[in-house]
């Protein structure tokens, strides 16, 4: 499950950071600086904000241009939820032009961040701490979060509800975003999953059965070692795709780990990370 794959050492090859530059580069006031610069970057007006769901009350970050109506992007975050290297990279994609909600999964049970800056799923104080509510969450929380979310997202005036919506999730957030690409095909033009757990399962709820309910153009970015693991993943999802006509990139990105493009991770990869963006730009461009 989602980071355990990667309890290693931070050194390997595969890893860019030691614990000194990730304990460095994780502080808030940091992160931001630490990517790479958006060509030119519109100027952006962030805010924590409340969305109301049929479940409670949802913390998230919203994030847009100052000016205009743009596209909306629903970002849903992995498994240690809302925090700032999330609102770093939503704020990243809201200065190439897009409206993007980054929302706390966890909100039931916890307010973000429910991590402190520097914790790693890889420690066992933080799984004791993260793991009960990702294990509270489910099919159903997560159809039911993505339509309040999508609704919330098209009240807003910054949004152009004219032009399709995208989505992306990272690690747990792979399901997140097939579910809410199914439910809300309506809405959703562009899909993007990085190093996504589960897409492909014998359960009766496995998110590649709702590919024929999915009109999004989809992009599924594998880590290798995420591959290795389940290497028929990839023809499953690719035959599904493609028996339901539905545009659909699948990559495995040779040397990239589980976690490799969340900022924050100890197994951050630049160079596929920036790959992988840079498709994510593409994709978005042409689809909504």
């Amino acid at each position: 499950m989602c980071d355990d794959h990667t309890v290693q050492d931070e050194k390997t090859p595969n890893t860019t950071l030691t614990r000194r530059e990730f304990n460095t580069l994780a502080a808030g006031a940091t992160l931001a600086f630490s990517l790479p610069k958006t060509a030119n970057a519109q100027s952006v007006t962030r805010h924590t904000v409340q969305v109301n769901t049929s479940d409670g009350v949802c913390d998230a970050f919203f994030v847009h241009p100052k000016e205009g109506k743009h596209p909306a992007v629903l970002m849903w975050p992995d498994i240690l939820a809302l925090r700032p290297s999330f609102e770093a990279m939503a704020s990243r994609l809201a200065e190439s032009g897009y409206a993007v909600l980054c929302i706390n999964p966890y909100y039931r049970d916890a307010k973000a961040p429910v991590v402190e800056t520097g914790e790693s799923f890889r420690d066992e104080s933080t799984q004791a701490k993260v793991l009960p509510m990702y294990r509270s969450l489910s099919p159903e929380t997560h159809v039911r979060d993505a339509r309040a979310f999508v609704d919330w997202l098209d009240q807003q005036a910054s949004v152009d509800t004219t032009r399709a919506m995208g989505t992306m999730g990272y690690c747990m957030g792979g399901p997140m975003v097939m579910r809410a690409a199914a439910t809300r095909a309506d809405r959703i033009g562009a899909a993007c999953a990085y190093h996504p757990v589960s897409l492909a399962t014998d359960a009766q709820d496995s998110p590649h059965l709702l590919i024929p309910e999915i009109k999004a153009s989809t992009f599924i970015a594998l880590a290798e070692n995420d591959d290795e693991r389940n290497p028929d993943d990839k023809h499953v999802l690719s035959a599904a795709f493609k028996a339901n006509d539905v545009t659909a990139n699948i990559e495995v990105f040779d040397g990239a780990l589980h976690g490799w493009c969340v900022l924050d991770s100890r197994v951050y990869n630049e160079a596929p990370a920036e790959r992988a963006w840079a498709q994510t730009l593409a994709l978005f461009e042409a689809s909504l």
